[in-house]
Parts: C-alpha cells; structure tokens; sequence
C-alpha cells in the first residue's frame, strides 16, 4: 500500500467545515422561507392542528446555536423556545441571523475528534455529538417543510429547496 491508497483510507466522507457549510445552506434556505411569509400569517396561520410557523422558528432558533455552544464545551442549558423577544418577522429574521454568526463562532471551537463524543444534549438528549447536529439539521428540514405546506396553501411560492 502506497501513501496515497493510505491517505484515501483515512480520509473523512465529510469535514467539519463540509457539515457546517451544508447547515448553513439549509439555514439559509430556512431563512427564505421566513421571509417569504406575510407578518400576519408568520405568527397566526396553522394547518390541521400544527403551530404558526413563527413558533417552529422559535424552536429551531432555541436549539442551534445554544446546541452548538453546548457541543463546543458550554454547560448544557434547558431547551427555551419561548424567545419573547421574536414577536415579529424582522426579529425573527435579526434572531436567525444573529444565531447564524453564533453557530459559526462555535463550531470553529468544535475539534473533529469531538463529533464522536456521547452528549446529553440541553440535559435531556443523548446521542454522539454527529447525530445531535444531524438531529438539528433534519429538524429543521421537517419544519421548513411545513412551513412549505402553510406557503402553499396561502398560494404564495415557496423558495425551491434546492437554492440553498
């Protein structure tokens, strides 16, 4: 075996920095999605028993950035997705990206060795470190998603999820 057949071995599937520009794609794309809504249906419409798609930003905005600052070595604190403060869609929007910024600051402290450390994410959550932030990610594929639905059926076009 040459050093090159070595190198191919060890090599990752993924980066670090792979996985957060893939997060950060799907934020943006989240992103879209808030801004997209009319202020009054952000915080009011629901389909079939769900929440306003305001409440599911709050929750997404309550687990990224303080998930990411508790992987990075912060104590875990308690999932808040009260946010009291994001009580209209420029705040929403100020609070995403504010997060954003956030999420990136931390994971730059996050070393690679550490996505296979077990956590108890926010106390409660148990998993290795990868599938916590696979869990952030797909959680908020499943609520854009329904934030998609509650855009179609107001007949307002959704961003294509692809343009991320």
């Amino acid at each position: 075996m040459d050093l090159k057949e070595t190198k191919m071995q060890t090599a990752p599937l993924i980066t670090s920095a792979d996985l957060l520009q893939h997060w950060q794609g799907h934020r943006r794309l989240t992103r879209k999605v808030i801004e997209a809504f009319p202020e009054k249906e952000l915080f009011g419409y629901a389909v079939a028993g769900m929440r306003p798609f305001a409440a599911m930003a709050k929750e997404l905005l309550a687990i990224a950035a303080p998930g990411v600052r508790e992987i990075a070595g912060g104590a875990a604190e308690e999932l808040n997705e009260q946010l009291g403060q994001a009580d209209s869609k420029a705040k929403i929007l100020a609070l995403w990206d504010e997060a954003t910024a956030e999420i990136n600051r931390y994971w730059a402290q996050v070393p690679d060795e550490r996505f296979q450390e077990h956590i108890v994410a926010f106390g409660k959550y148990e998993g290795t470190v990868w599938s916590t932030v696979f869990y952030f990610i797909d959680n908020e594929i499943h609520h854009r998603a329904q934030g998609y639905v509650y855009l179609r059926s107001l007949g307002i076009e959704p961003p294509y999820f692809w343009e991320r």
